[in-house]
C-alpha cells in the first residue's frame, strides 16, 4: 500500500515537472473537498480551481524541475500524507530561480486508486 502511495506522488510531481495538464488530472480527486495552496497563495476548492492554477503556472513557467525530498509518509486504510521538501527550479521571464517550499500532500484511497485531496505548500525561507 505505501509503494502505491509513493507511486501516486511521484505522478503528481512528474506532471507537474513535465508541465503536463492531463497527467495532473490523473493524479487529483475531482471531489469538492480536494484543495490546493500554493506558496503564498490563498486556498482553491474543487478540481475546476485547481486545474486553472496549475494551466497557469504550466503557461508562465519555461522550465521546472523539482526534486521533492520526502521527510515522513503516514497512512491508514484509506489516507495517507507525505510531507516533504520540494527543491524547485524555474526558469519565468528568463530569469532563473531556486527555491525550497515545505509541503504536505494528502492522498484518499477512492474506488481502488489513490487520489491526490490536498497539497500545501510554503516557502522556506533561508
Amino acid at each position: 500500500m505505501k509503494s502505491e502511495v509513493l507511486a501516486a506522488n511521484a505522478a503528481f510531481y512528474r506532471a507537474f515537472e513535465k508541465k503536463d495538464i492531463e497527467a495532473m488530472s490523473h493524479v487529483w480527486s475531482k471531489g469538492t473537498g480536494s484543495c490546493c495552496i500554493h506558496p503564498g497563495r490563498d486556498a482553491l476548492r474543487g478540481w475546476q480551481e485547481i486545474r486553472t492554477s496549475w494551466e497557469q503556472i504550466f503557461k508562465n513557467t519555461a522550465y521546472l524541475e523539482i526534486n521533492p525530498d520526502i521527510i515522513s509518509t503516514e497512512l491508514t486504510d484509506n489516507f495517507a500524507y507525505l510531507v516533504l521538501v520540494e527543491n524547485v527550479l524555474q526558469v519565468i521571464g528568463g530569469r532563473r530561480l531556486e527555491a525550497s517550499s515545505i509541503a504536505t500532500n494528502l492522498f484518499q484511497l477512492l474506488g481502488g486508486k489513490w487520489y491526490l485531496v490536498h497539497h500545501h505548500g510554503s516557502p522556506i525561507v533561508r
